[in-house]
């Protein structure tokens, strides 16, 4: 009897254990990354790009570039007639420096002149004529520097020419715009690539996003923020577990994905669900994941 006894205790033991096993999580879905893709900003020939399917990547660090040759020579030409004009702004300033003198020596004169006229020992057609010389000096200085005004419009419009050039040499280097493991290479070195051609695909594979569909019966249970229980297959007996924190819920209800096949599940509305899982390495893209909230 004693022997009966434990055995029925051990059967109700192993039912609770395989009842415990057999429980379903309260969501089901995929881990996915935020991908994105790398496209060149310039043209012409690839001579160096040293990027590889799964090598991880550093945010501003660059990784080939393409032929800047052309945008360098135009970038020389600008600079040379940067320089030539600003000569010009040097016998602009020469020619301004002579009629002042030329101003000055006809101040002396009128200085002189008028004390001699009140002395009447000039006449007053003298003094008139070195006012009236005078006045040609003034009107000959401001359209000189009218000049020298539309010179330093013209070296500012070449300065502007050599900071887009040089933006666009710039533009010509391939970096990584964030922190990333190269998913997909597009090109390679030797080939001739374009402005918004694709180069490589990139994502950061440092935390994963598992985006399961949840029943509004669920969303209660939901909340932004919060910790939950992440779920991963080991092996078809066991579970690895995982930390994960509810990063985004949708705001309005869909049909069940198409990956649910049966009629009553297709009929259902569910709500998108993300969430943030910490990669140790061994989570993928694509990897089926369930969540306990």
């Amino acid at each position: 009897m004693k022997n009966k006894y434990l055995t029925l205790a051990f059967l109700a033991l192993l039912a609770i254990s395989c009842n415990k096993n057999n429980e379903k999580s309260d969501a089901y879905g995929n881990f996915e990354a935020t991908e994105v893709i790398i496209s060149s900003q310039g043209n012409g020939k690839i001579l160096a790009f040293d990027i590889a399917e799964g090598k991880v990547l550093k945010s501003g660090e660059t990784y080939g570039f393409v032929d800047t040759a052309d945008l360098y020579l135009k970038k020389e030409q600008v600079v040379a007639q940067k320089e030539a004009v600003s000569c010009k702004t040097n016998n602009i300033s020469a020619q301004i420096d002579v009629l002042k003198q030329q101003k000055q020596n006809l101040e002396t004169d009128k200085a002189r002149i008028a004390k001699m006229n009140k002395e009447g020992a000039a006449t007053q057609k003298q003094l008139d004529d070195v006012n009236g010389g005078i006045d040609v000096i003034n009107k000959q200085i401001a359209s000189i520097q009218t000049q020298n005004s539309s010179v330093f419009k013209e070296i500012e419009g070449l300065e502007k020419q050599k900071e887009q050039l040089e933006s666009s040499i710039q533009k010509c280097y391939f970096t990584s715009t964030n922190d990333g493991t190269v998913l997909v290479k597009y090109a390679e070195q030797g080939e001739v690539t374009a402005m918004g051609k694709p180069l490589f695909k990139i994502a950061d594979l440092s935390t994963m996003i598992l985006k399961v569909y949840v029943s509004g019966d669920q969303l209660p249970k939901v909340k932004i923020g919060a910790k939950c229980e992440v779920l991963v297959d080991l092996n078809e007996k066991e579970n690895k577990k995982y930390e994960g924190i509810v990063s985004w819920v949708a705001d309005n209800a869909e049909f069940t994905p198409k990956i649910i096949q049966t009629k009553k599940e297709r009929v259902n509305l569910v709500y998108a669900v993300k969430v943030l899982v910490k990669n140790d390495g061994t989570l993928k893209i694509g990897m089926p994941g369930e969540v306990n909230f």
